[in-house]
């Protein structure tokens, strides 16, 4: 298996992950779409501003994710830190739109309301399946 070949490609065809955030050891997690752009080895999310989510992550910027399959085992998982992006939800839209379907209405109508963020992190566990489990160092 040709681990960085399979990572790109989960990540790009994967729309979802379940993000895992914990404030004084109280875990929390949920799901968000996702885009990941390779050049930057950097997982973009966002949320609406003031929300539950936000607040967890300004208490403490550790968390972990999963890609979310939709057929199969084939999945992504890693541990990271978050943070606001410098960027907008506008200024990658092109790419949220192509990625996810009906993302352009989500964005028409809420993105003055939704905060970009961005999750670093420097290994992932790539699943391929039950038999084909490796780490990878980015």
């Amino acid at each position: 298996m040709d681990i960085k070949a399979e990572f790109l490609r989960i990540m790009a065809e994967q729309t979802e992950i379940a993000l895992a955030t914990s404030v004084n050891n109280v875990p929390n997690v949920r799901i968000v779409n996702f885009y990941f752009e390779p050049a930057e080895n950097i997982l973009y999310f966002s949320s609406f501003k003031g929300n539950d989510k936000v607040k967890e992550i300004n208490e403490n910027p550790n968390v972990a994710f999963t890609t979310i399959p939709h057929g199969g085992n084939e999945h992504v998982k890693a541990k990271g830190i978050v943070q606001k992006s410098s960027k907008t939800i506008f200024d990658l839209a092109e790419q949220f739109i192509a990625k996810i379907q009906g993302y352009k209405d989500t964005i028409e109508y809420a993105g003055e309301s939704l905060i970009l963020f961005e999750i670093r992190f420097d290994t992932a566990v790539v699943t391929k399946d039950l038999h084909s489990i490796k780490t990878l160092k980015l």
